[in-house]
């Protein structure tokens, strides 16, 4: 298939430090090249990819952008160009959010969005009820939940290539920590989880502008004897940080919809001590790659019990359920089931067919 891969602009593909979305759209791109599929990636100029890159800006806004001031603009240049050059696609893989539904649905485009975010926020309801005919990905079940009612065509979990970590048996005895610093992942319950348990923890985490309010309010805990706090790291520093430790905490104190840095600890081999929110319960097998809990105080008592996990049965679990191949082989299985979809479509309408 000819496949257009259309990745957000924030973060280069792959992202050169933190970034999520941008990661899992590299990932799911390299194996569609791999699996032998015509794939076209638009995303930053400074994006590695062994697709055909095909950039609208020159580098990832994030970094290489301190002063700009409005990156709408770069964003929908991006869907412009892509709608102008569609026809070169049999289907176009958007992760975009719902910028390109205008020029998806004047142009009547063969076309999936996955959608990476949050969807219990109110002002999104009256926009997707308006474009209920987009056809969506989900990246759990639990994501759904606002908008259950919207064009769902498949939930697909992310997933990794299965070389990218390595798993590690016999790790150190602190726990770990990496995401942002934010009121969503609460790296201050994960401090005051490690005190409780009597362990130490190792804290990986970037700062954004927006969340500098909360960094403020919670800067004196990183300081504390039990807590090592490293900032900002990248893809090549994650194997030794989460393999080295006996667990990872993942606090979330919102709907997470899916939370890639849980896959990551389990590849490395590494137990998670996760709240019961959002995606946690469909991604971690309590008792088997971690614990689900519901609180500071059940989260301190499953440190004690981190023992009973099976580090080889995190990296089983990843191998069989979190892998950038099957994750590459469900998506090939919706473009099949979209295209199918828009050629009768095409056909009980008069137009023209597009050829798989």
């Amino acid at each position: 298939m000819r496949i257009a891969q259309v990745a957000p602009l924030v973060e280069s593909v792959p992202p050169q430090l933190y970034g999520g979305t941008e990661r899992v759209v590299h990932y799911l791109t390299e194996e569609l090249v791999r699996a032998g599929h015509d794939v076209t990636l638009y995303a930053s100029g400074d994006s590695r990819t062994s697709a055909r890159l095909r950039s609208t800006c020159d580098s990832a806004l994030r970094l290489g952008g301190k002063h700009l001031s409005d990156p709408l603009a770069h964003h929908m240049l991006l869907t412009e160009i892509v709608a102008q050059e569609a026809s070169e696609y049999d289907i176009l893989h958007f992760h975009i959010d719902y910028l390109p539904f205008p020029l998806i649905r004047q142009n009547r485009l063969p076309a999936i969005t996955t959608l990476h975010g949050r969807l219990d926020i109110p002002d999104l309801v009256p926009l997707y009820r308006e474009f209920e005919d987009m056809r969506l990905v989900s990246i759990s079940d639990a994501q759904r939940a606002p908008m259950e009612w919207a064009n769902w065509q498949a939930t697909v979990y992310h997933g990794l290539p299965e070389d990218l970590f390595e798993a590690r048996y016999h790790p150190d005895k602190h726990l770990a920590f990496i995401g942002r610093i934010s009121p969503e992942k609460r790296v201050d319950l994960a401090i005051e989880i490690a005190k409780r348990a009597g362990m130490r923890i190792k804290i990986a985490a970037k700062i954004d502008p927006a969340d500098q309010a909360y960094y403020e309010s919670v800067r004196h805990l990183l300081e504390e004897p039990h807590v090592e706090f490293l900032g900002e790291i990248g893809e090549a520093q994650k194997g030794e940080f989460l393999g080295d430790a006996a667990a990872m905490l993942f606090p979330v104190d919102w709907p997470e919809p899916f939370g890639l840095v849980m896959i990551e600890a389990l590849a490395c081999g590494t137990p998670v001590i996760a709240f019961r929110r959002g995606s946690v319960p469909e991604i971690i097998d309590h008792g088997l790659t971690g614990f689900v809990v519901d609180n500071v105080e059940e989260a301190a008592e499953a440190a004690q019990r981190i023992p009973l996990i099976k580090r080889s049965v995190c990296r089983s679990e990843f191998e069989r359920r979190f892998s950038a191949r099957r994750m590459c082989h469900d998506y090939v299985h919706v473009y099949r089931q979209v295209l199918a979809d828009h050629r009768r479509r095409a056909v009980s309408s008069g137009g023209l067919t597009l050829v798989a």
